[in-house]
């Protein structure tokens, strides 16, 4: 089977403190895109067997994808292996949950190909915080670490994703927060507001803070989006990807094309949400 594993961006992501067992307290909105990495998945007898084409990413034993397969198989019993060619078409490390999405997804093609009594969520929760979202619904509210979910109706929005090349560890960017840096509960309700009325959002990123004084130029460069037309401009996730908001996919396309010709070293990409 063929699959779509669609990148995220955060519509929102704010940082509320720092937890007893050491991770961080979040809330955010995640919004599932119509671009993202592919997935072929074939049943075979034994074993795993994993390809990738695009980015330079290693098919080994530490990819996410291989360890999803190995994950779904162990725990059902090893009902036959699996063969997984991924075509990586997102930057890596990029704040834009590729890695996640696409071990969600072959947690998807194998509970199809291996149907077995399983809890996908507390699967994907192992493989990290990130992945359960992307086994459901297209737009949730997340907490805890992003693992506790609350779907919500789709929300229709265009909008310009601009990846400079920079790469960004979320460890990084979470070791440069300082309590003074936490901030309070995202308006949820408000931002979806906004963004159907096509007006800013009151949103922001905590991250962001900490991850444009290790690489400024990415504070610049949102500024130049502002300036370029684009609303409601945020860094997704840890970064380093930006994205900004457009009336339109014909008026994402356009801020796409115009951005191409400028940077044409960067990933540009005009995209919608999952609606």
């Amino acid at each position: 089977m063929e699959l779509l594993a669609p990148a995220k961006v955060n519509l929102g992501l704010s940082v509320l403190g720092r937890r007893p067992d050491g991770y961080h307290e979040l809330h955010t909105l995640f919004a599932a895109l119509r671009v993202g990495d592919r997935l072929w998945v074939e049943a075979i007898p034994e074993g795993i067997k994993l390809e990738v084409r695009g980015q330079g990413l290693p098919a080994n034993t530490d990819n996410l994808v291989y360890k999803a397969a190995l994950a779904y198989l162990s725990a059902a019993g090893w009902p036959g292996g699996v063969k997984v060619v991924l075509e990586k078409n997102l930057p890596l490390a990029a704040g834009l949950g590729g890695g996640s999405s696409d071990a969600a997804a072959v947690l998807r093609a194998l509970a199809r190909l291996y149907p077995a009594p399983l809890e996908l969520p507390s699967l994907a929760l192992k493989l990290g915080a990130d992945v359960p979202f992307f086994l459901g619904s297209g737009l949730a509210e997340g907490r805890g670490v992003g693992e506790r979910l609350t779907p919500l109706p789709p929300l229709q929005a265009a909008l310009v994703l601009v990846n400079p090349g920079i790469a960004v560890s979320a460890a990084e960017a979470y070791k440069g927060l300082t309590p003074e840096m936490w901030q309070p509960e995202l308006d949820v309700a408000g931002i979806q507001a906004a963004i159907q009325a096509g007006e800013e959002p009151p949103y922001w990123n905590t991250l962001e803070r900490p991850v444009f004084r290790m690489h400024p130029y990415l504070e610049a460069l949102k500024q130049e989006l502002y300036r370029l037309g684009l609303k409601g401009v945020l860094m997704s996730g840890s970064g380093s990807t930006l994205f900004g908001l457009a009336g339109d996919v014909h008026e994402a396309q356009h801020f796409a094309e115009v951005l191409r010709s400028k940077y044409p070293s960067f990933w540009v990409v005009a995209s919608e949400t999952v609606s």
